[in-house]
């Protein structure tokens, strides 16, 4: 089922999320409902707090950067096999250089900008069906879950960018706050004119 994904501004997107036990209830169907809402927004990641829920989850498909030509045959094989569901997550180091890539964000439509994170991930999740693993990453896949875990820690990736960056796209995040906004997919907007 294709959930709305929350806007900027709505307060599910800046709680610190709750973890989540073996026994949550439809855990399987909330999961597959993230991967429904995600694909249709052709998103390569979306966390439970985009749909509304306060909980450590998110997921990631990183395929569509696979076709990348500035990626090695074997950096695109990996890119784009990589389809993985993150419960109760901790990143428990982050190292390497930091380097800029330009994000965006479901919650987010139509504003994007250079963040710049470490190059390489230690983090320790479950599985969808609770089988523990810390695993290391690095490049673009190591992006990706920053951005989505920076979800589940209440922090977008707007809250990255520079001052002046972010008073020159003020008025675009007001817009996605007042629903003025209009992807090619649903969502849910904090306040629309005339509320």
């Amino acid at each position: 089922m294709i959930l709305p994904i929350i806007g900027y501004g709505d307060p599910v997107l800046r709680k610190v999320c709750e973890e989540v036990s073996q026994d949550y209830p439809n855990l399987k169907q909330t999961i597959a409902n993230m991967y429904d809402t995600m694909y249709n927004a052709y998103g390569v990641g979306l966390a439970a707090p985009q749909v509304g829920m306060p909980i450590r989850i998110f997921i990631i498909d990183c395929e569509p950067f696979s076709d990348s030509e500035d990626l090695t045959q074997e950096e695109q094989e990996l890119l784009k096999n990589f389809r993985k569901t993150f419960i109760n997550a901790k990143i428990v180091k982050e190292e390497g250089e930091e380097w800029g890539f330009n994000e965006g964000c479901l919650s987010i439509p139509d504003v994007r900008e250079d963040v710049f994170r470490q190059e390489k991930i230690t983090i320790e999740y479950y599985d969808e069906d609770f089988n523990k693993h810390t695993d290391v990453y690095d490049g673009l896949i190591a992006r990706v879950i920053q951005h989505e875990y920076d979800h589940i820690e209440g922090i977008l990736f707007t809250d990255k960018i520079s001052s002046l960056k972010k008073r020159l796209i003020s008025k675009k995040l007001q817009n996605i706050m007042e629903g003025k906004t209009r992807p090619d997919y649903k969502m849910k907007f904090i306040a629309k004119k005339g509320r």
